[in-house]
C-alpha cells in the first residue's frame, strides 16, 4: 500500500511540474508574441519616419505657412527625434479651421532619443511641432 501511494504521489508530482511547465510556457509564449507584434509597429512607425529641419528664427515646423504634417496608420502617437535637447509641443489644425496649440505641456525631447508629443491621435489628423526655441532643429519625426 505504501509503494503505490508513493508511486501515485510520485506520479501526480510530475504531471503537476508537466502541467506548470505547459501553461507557464504557453503563457510566455502569448509574452514574446505579444511583445513581437509590440515591436513590429514600433518599427513600423520609426521605419516610416521622415527626417525634418527647421531654420534658425523659426518656432514651428514647417513653418512656411501652407504646409502641414499629417498622422498615419503607421504610428498611434507623434513622435520626434531630435539632434538637440528641445522642448516640443504639437498644435493640431482643427477642421473649423485654425490652430488649437496647448504650450502650456511643452515636452523635452532628448538628443538621439525619440520622445512621444502627442498620444492615441487619430490618423489623417494634421499638425505641426511647436518649438520654444527658435534656435535650428533638425531630427526625425514619426506619426
Amino acid at each position: 500500500m505504501q509503494r503505490n501511494a508513493r508511486r501515485l504521489v510520485s506520479t501526480a508530482a510530475v504531471l503537476a511540474l508537466a502541467a506548470g511547465t505547459l501553461i507557464g510556457g504557453s503563457a510566455a509564449a502569448g509574452a514574446t508574441e505579444a511583445d513581437s507584434r509590440s515591436q513590429d509597429a514600433v518599427q513600423s512607425c520609426y521605419g516610416s519616419a521622415k527626417a525634418y529641419s527647421k531654420p534658425k528664427g523659426q518656432d514651428f515646423y514647417p513653418d512656411n505657412g501652407a504646409s502641414t504634417l499629417t498622422t498615419t496608420a503607421n504610428c498611434a502617437d507623434i513622435n520626434i527625434k531630435t539632434n538637440t535637447d528641445r522642448y516640443v509641443a504639437v498644435c493640431f489644425w482643427k477642421s473649423s479651421g485654425g490652430w488649437l496649440c496647448n504650450q502650456d505641456h511643452w515636452t523635452l525631447a532628448k538628443a538621439g532619443k525619440w520622445t512621444t508629443v502627442a498620444r492615441s491621435v487619430l490618423n489623417g489628423s494634421r499638425f505641426v511641432f511647436s518649438f520654444r526655441s527658435d534656435a535650428k532643429s533638425t531630427g526625425h519625426w514619426a506619426a
